[in-house]
C-alpha cells in the first residue's frame, strides 16, 4: 500500500477504542468516512473527514469504505454485525472484539466476508499501544496491509497465525493496563496508610509506574534482570519482594488473574 491519507473507512462504535483508533487515523490523513454510534457525544467527532450517523440506515448507498472496523462490544455482534453484510463484497472487516471469534463472526457477515480480527490495548490512546491480529484466508495482501496500517497508527503490531492465541492475548494485553493501572492505586493506598500525604503518594505511585514502564521499555534486558539490578541483599526492596513473590502472592494470583481472563474471552466467542 503506497504512503498518503487513509482510504474511506467506516468505523461502528465510537467509544473509548474506537475514538482512540480514528485519532490516530486522522493524524495519517483521513479520506472522507463515515461512523456509526446512537451515543450524543460521537457526534462531536463529525468533521470534514467523518460524517457520524445514529444507525447504518443512515449510511449512503453509494458509500463504499475500504474496511469496516467493528469496535462494538461482543455482546452486541449477533445484533449489530449483520447489518453490515452489504459491505463485505469489497471492504475487509477489522474486528477489535474481545472474544468474537472469525468463525463466529462470518456466521453474522456472510461465508465470504473477509476479517481480520484483532486485540488492541488502551495504551492506543496515546500511540503506546500493541495489537495482536489474525486475518483469515479471505483476506487479500492490500486488506492485510489496510489493517496493519490502521493498527499501526496507535502503537505496534504482531500478527499470529493461530487465531486460538488470541483470547490469551486479550488476557494479558488486552486486559494488562487494568492490572498496571491497580498496581499505581494499590501503592497510592499503601503510602497514605504509612502517612505519605495524598497528592505526594498519587504523584509517587503515578511516576514510579510509569517511569518504571518507560525503562523497561528502552533497556535491552528482559524484566527479572531489571528487578534484580534494584533488589539489594537485605535491603528494603528484597523485604517487599520476599511479601509479594510468595508462591500464594503474585505469582498465583497472576497466574489465575489471567487464566480468569482468557476462559472469559473464550466463552465471549460467536
Amino acid at each position: 500500500m503506497t504512503a498518503g491519507r487513509l482510504p474511506p473507512l467506516l468505523l461502528v462504535g465510537c467509544g473509548r477504542m474506537g475514538g482512540a483508533m480514528l485519532a490516530g487515523w486522522r493524524e495519517n490523513g483521513l479520506a472522507p468516512s463515515f461512523a456509526v454510534d446512537p451515543a450524543p457525544a460521537a457526534a462531536e467527532l463529525a468533521g470534514p473527514d467523518l460524517t457520524v450517523v445514529a444507525g447504518p440506515e443512515a449510511i449512503p448507498d453509494d458509500f463504499a469504505p475500504a474496511a469496516v472496523v467493528l469496535a462494538v462490544k461482543p455482546q452486541n455482534a449477533a445484533d449489530t454485525l449483520p447489518t453490515y453484510r452489504r459491505f463485505g463484497g469489497s471492504a475487509v472487516f477489522l474486528s477489535i472484539m474481545a472474544g468474537r471469534t472469525t468463525a463466529g463472526m462470518r456466521r453474522l457477515l456472510g461465508d465470504e466476508a473477509a476479517i481480520v480480527r484483532a486485540m488492541p490495548n488502551t495504551p492506543a490512546a496515546i500511540r503506546q499501544g500493541i495489537t495482536v491480529a489474525f486475518p483469515t484466508d479471505a483476506v487479500s495482501a492490500a486488506q492485510n496491509a489496510l489493517c496493519d496500517r490502521l493498527l499501526q497508527a496507535i502503537g505496534q503490531v504482531a500478527w499470529v497465525e493461530d487465531e486460538a492465541l488470541l483470547d490469551p492475548v486479550t488476557a494479558v494485553s488486552g486486559s494488562g493496563p487494568a492490572y498496571v493501572f491497580l498496581l499505581a492505586e494499590l501503592m497510592e493506598q499503601a503510602a497514605l496508610r504509612e502517612g505519605i500525604p495524598a497528592d505526594l503518594a498519587r504523584r509517587l505511585a503515578r511516576q514510579t509506574v510509569a517511569g518504571a514502564g518507560a525503562l523497561l521499555a528502552a533497556s535491552p534486558e528482559d524484566a527479572a534482570a531489571l528487578r534484580q539490578a534494584v533488589t539489594s541483599p537485605g535491603g528494603t526492596t528484597a523485604a517487599a519482594l520476599h511479601v509479594l513473590m510468595d508462591a500464594a502472592a503474585w505469582p498465583d494470583s497472576m497466574t489465575r488473574a489471567i487464566a480468569a481472563a482468557t476462559q472469559r474471552s473464550r466463552d465471549l466467542a460467536g
